[in-house]
């Protein structure tokens, strides 16, 4: 009987997938990564509800529970990592990091140190032959926020609710009387719960007001918190008065300026082609000249397009534009299912 030690976060997804593999006869261990415990911005981190609720799940299928202490770690990978992307102008995705350094990195040579076989966790996704693909439900799939955890660690990993639909993990928390199945999906940022993420960035960034500059005119509409707060596309929190939207097109961090336009179909916001940078293939690489499908951020529709080695990484050409293609985000790799990998937008 093989070992699974299970990353439960204290959600219905990490609970049913323990679950799932009790009822498959695997020896099944709990673990809450214990990885954030600040308050941030007068809002209390939820992490002691989450490990209340992550060791009650435990408790209902009778499997032992542990505790993993990553603080230290996480700080630096993941926290100190995002802080740095955001200060030089880019928007970095903390669960892209989260993923590679901490789940699939240090849990997984935890959990192995400590006498597992295998780790698994509640993401919608699916491994097979150490390769990642994508989870069934085409709504909750999050193979984008996995594209650079390595083969080695797939084939030591089970993503046991990746074949699944949210409305059936919850049928089954339900029925297995978890007390984790009606508990909400978490929001905002991965590790500090509801806090929004310019309040987050505060407690480490001192950013000073600057201009909100009209890009085709050059016009100042108003002013902004600090240029490192924007990201490309933004409509919202821009402080800029009356009833025109405006959409941010570009910052100048130097300068601390913000660009705006108040056209929805802008040209500036759009885009066919792009680099990518710090790239991780799970397996093969791309081909150059084979058309692949390409996803640009987190929920955003896949599109063709091709890739070709350039220095420091890919051109990316994609067959139409596609908006708000924003640097620090990830573009990631699919062909068909299989997610090959990616790399940072530069």
């Amino acid at each position: 009987m093989k070992t699974v030690y299970v990353g439960m976060s204290g959600g219905v997804d990490s609970s049913v997938s323990a679950a799932l593999l009790k009822q498959q006869g695997f020896n099944v261990v709990g673990v809450y990564m214990k990885n954030w415990t600040q308050d941030v911005a007068g809002v209390a981190c939820p992490w002691k509800q989450d490990l209340a609720d992550a060791r009650a799940a435990a408790a209902v299928l009778d499997i032992p529970f542990k505790v993993f202490d990553f603080q230290a770690e996480y700080k630096q990978h993941v926290v100190d990592a995002m802080v740095a992307e955001y200060q030089a102008g880019r928007t970095p995705n903390p669960d892209v990091m989260c993923n590679q350094e901490i789940k699939f990195n240090l849990f997984l040579k935890a959990s192995l140190a400590d006498g597992a076989d295998l780790i698994a966790t509640g993401h919608y996704a699916r491994t097979e032959d150490g390769q990642l693909l994508a989870g069934r439900d085409t709504n909750k799939d999050q193979s984008y926020f996995l594209y650079r955890v390595t083969a080695e660690a797939l084939r030591r990993t089970i993503f046991p609710v990746g074949e699944l639909t949210k409305p059936e993990v919850r049928r089954l928390a339900a029925e297995a009387g978890l007390p984790t199945a009606t508990k909400p999906d978490s929001q905002g940022i991965c590790f500090v719960g509801e806090v929004g993420l310019r309040e987050f960035l505060r407690q480490y960034i001192s950013a000073a007001p600057g201009p909100v500059l009209h890009r085709a005119t050059g016009a100042r509409l108003g002013e902004h918190q600090g240029a490192v707060f924007y990201t490309i596309g933004q409509r919202h929190g821009l402080g800029i008065g009356g009833g025109t939207p405006y959409y941010v097109v570009g910052k100048d961090i130097a300068a601390n300026t913000v660009y705006v336009t108040g056209d929805p179909s802008d040209l500036e916001l759009e885009t066919d082609a792009f680099a990518i940078e710090q790239t991780h293939w799970i397996g093969e690489r791309p081909q150059e000249g084979r058309a692949y499908q390409i996803r640009t951020r987190y929920r955003a529709g896949l599109i063709d397009g091709q890739l070709t080695p350039a220095s420091g990484g890919y051109q990316v050409q994609l067959v139409r534009s596609e908006r708000a293609v924003t640097p620090g985000q990830s573009a990631v790799i699919y062909d068909g299912d299989r997610v090959l990998g990616g790399g940072s937008i530069s």
